[in-house]
């Protein structure tokens, strides 16, 4: 699946420059304030990484990128394309087999599509995450198969996927080889597959083996940047 919004008219405009045309305060909803404080309220009671006023521009901001995609709030939300190309051109992520299992993280309720609670909880974690958050987030994200486990077949396609190799027997054999590394650093009980426990020793011991399998996370600039644009009214207020 391409989520590259040029191949996708759709889409087009939802980058950070679109993102600028999006007035916080003045995005229009189709709920009264009475509907939106609850809403808000509810959100903000299960998300510890936003302020409440925080939360009201992301649930508008919300509403402006559903709208921009041509799907109405009450119609579930955003689906895999439309947040793939958000993914895409707000944050720079640009693997697709990556992006597609980030969608299905947030997506809590796995009815296909990012309503605006999941998506206040998920950019919660992708924007201000704690290690643990973000330790239990990547996790989620490269166990494929939902069974609470990274195999040795996941694992394969997953190094296959982000060193963007041909599917050579050569290659292939090389990247056998990156596996049995992998689970020989990452595997401490040897059951031939990487569990939770095993993930979180690993990270904890190296860091960088956060996102081993491939960037799952924006980087800080991205997060920076879409903060300064989605909280702006808030910043401009406080002067």
């Amino acid at each position: 699946m391409n989520y590259g919004i040029s191949d996708n008219p759709r889409h087009v405009g939802l980058e950070l420059g679109y993102l600028r045309t999006l007035q916080c305060v003045e995005a229009t909803l189709d709920m009264d304030q009475k509907t939106l404080k609850k809403l808000v309220e509810s959100i903000s009671n299960t998300v510890k990484n936003f302020k409440k006023s925080e939360v009201e521009c992301l649930v508008r901001l919300f509403h402006s990128l559903v709208e921009r995609a041509n799907v109405r709030l009450n119609n579930l939300g955003l689906d895999r394309n439309a947040f793939g190309a958000i993914l895409h051109s707000v944050f720079g992520m640009t693997d697709d087999m990556l992006m597609n299992r980030v969608f299905f993280v947030f997506d809590k309720d796995h009815n296909n599509r990012i309503n605006v609670k999941e998506c206040v909880k998920g950019l919660s974690v992708f924007l201000r995450g704690t290690f643990e958050e973000k330790l239990k987030f990547c996790f989620e994200v490269y166990y494929l198969n939902g069974d609470g486990y990274i195999c040795r077949e996941e694992i394969f396609d997953m190094l296959k996927n982000s060193l963007h190799q041909q599917s050579s027997e050569e290659n292939d054999e090389g990247i056998k080889e990156l596996v049995d590394i992998t689970l020989k650093k990452m595997d401490y009980d040897n059951d031939g597959k990487i569990s939770f426990a095993d993930f979180e020793k690993a990270v904890r011991e190296e860091r960088l083996l956060l996102e081993v399998f491939g960037p799952c996370l924006p980087e800080a600039k991205n997060c920076i940047d879409f903060e300064a644009l989605a909280f702006r009214h808030i910043l401009n207020s406080s002067f």
